[in-house]
């Protein structure tokens, strides 16, 4: 249960599988943002296992995805999120009014190496981190026009 004022963003990552890119995503920003912003993930075609290159790749960072699963896109999902950032899957996230939707390009990871896994990873990281920063200063911003006691 949400209440429109006061609670947290939320972001879903959304890409064709489930398994790489918006798997690696999710984590990270819940790594970097920590409990700041409610995160979600899922797939237009889910698949069966998160990508171990992917799951590889984090670790390396420090960061365990090994229990994640692919989950699939629920209409649900979309209206509860303030941001959508997709990653490959195109048209196949519905769109709501009120809702903020980015397109990220960046390479698959399915059937790559750890090597090519690595360098999408980072890319995702710097994109994460733009993302908080932005999620941040449209907070601050919210806050200082409701004034003194959070309200106008």
């Amino acid at each position: 249960m949400h209440e429109k004022s006061g609670r947290k963003p939320s972001v879903l990552f959304v890409c064709v599988h489930n398994a790489g890119r918006s798997q690696m995503a999710a984590a990270w920003l819940t790594h970097l943002a920590g409990d700041r912003v409610e995160v979600r993930s899922a797939g237009s075609a889910p698949g069966t296992e998160v990508n171990p290159a992917a799951v590889g790749a984090m670790a390396e960072v420090g960061i365990d995805i090994s229990a994640e699963i692919p989950k699939v896109l629920t209409v649900d999902a979309v209206k509860e999120s303030d941001v959508c950032v997709t990653m490959g899957c195109g048209d196949t996230c519905p769109v709501f009014p009120g809702k903020r939707y980015l397109d990220w390009t960046l390479d698959d990871p399915a059937g790559q190496g750890l090597e090519a896994v690595r360098a999408i990873r980072d890319e995702i990281r710097t994109r994460v981190a733009a993302l908080i920063a932005e999620i941040d200063a449209e907070g601050a911003s919210k806050t200082r026009a409701q004034g003194p006691g959070g309200r106008r």
